[in-house]
């Protein structure tokens, strides 16, 4: 028995040898079609500039290609990034990314989603604006607010130049003045939530509330009770 399995045995060995061989060849002919998603980096942004719209972090991709290169390709392998480099203020369309994509050679992009990116670049720039107070709510009765100041009295938002020139001011959260009878003081967060634009440094201020009498109100009279002695006192003899 076993001299029969070893009986031409060079000639087995090759014929396994070949089959092995043909395996392989067959599997890395065999192609197939993988998705990816791919982020999508933007690169060498020019200084004093900053992208102001809205782009996108990843794309969508389906590679084709040899099995046996699809089963060794990691997630790793493949890149895409945008070059912003001698760019100016303005937007920039990139077409066609999937000639940027890196991916090894032998594999195909049969779909790629967006297939393009639209990148506004903007001057970034900062201006101090002034802080308003916000309150809510009444004090207690009989008192009004005299003042009310935040301090510092300004701050600096720094952003894109193009949504900088539409902020005026930035507010602070809501101050509850329900029932209070005194003045106070306390440290209040800003409320700024800009698209790009932001609270450069200070985002916390202290606000002065001044409350006072108020000057109009007439506390109620208590009520006097009428009784028959104080009828016949206010009576006139006759």
């Amino acid at each position: 028995m076993v001299e029969k399995i070893f009986e031409n045995w060079l000639l087995k060995f090759i014929s396994l040898a070949f089959a092995v061989v043909l395996w392989f060849f067959v599997m890395g002919e065999s192609r197939m079609e993988v998705n990816h998603i791919v982020p999508l980096e933007y690169e060498n942004l020019p200084q004093g500039l900053m992208i102001a719209s809205e782009v996108p972090t990843s794309v969508a991709i389906r590679i084709s290609g040899p099995r046996a290169m699809q089963v060794n390709l990691s997630p790793g392998d493949i890149s895409l990034a945008v070059d912003l480099t001698g760019l100016s203020a303005g937007v920039t369309s990139f077409k066609r990314l999937e000639e940027s994509l890196n991916i090894p050679s032998g594999l195909k992009i049969t779909r790629i989603s967006p297939s393009y990116v639209d990148v506004k670049l903007d001057r970034v720039r900062e201006r101090e604006v002034p802080v308003r107070v916000v309150m809510t709510g009444e004090p207690a009765v009989g008192f009004m607010v005299k003042s009310s100041k935040a301090i510092p009295g300004k701050v600096a938002v720094a952003g894109a130049e193009s949504e900088l020139k539409g902020v005026s001011e930035v507010v602070t959260e809501g101050i509850d003045l329900t029932n209070v009878q005194e003045s106070f003081s306390q440290a209040v967060a800003i409320s700024y939530i800009g698209n790009y634009t932001d609270l450069k440094e200070t985002k916390t201020v202290e606000v002065q509330v001044v409350l006072q009498p108020d000057p109009d109100y007439v506390p109620p009279q208590p009520e006097v009770e009428t009784t028959e002695e104080t009828k016949l006192e206010g009576e006139t003899p006759k």
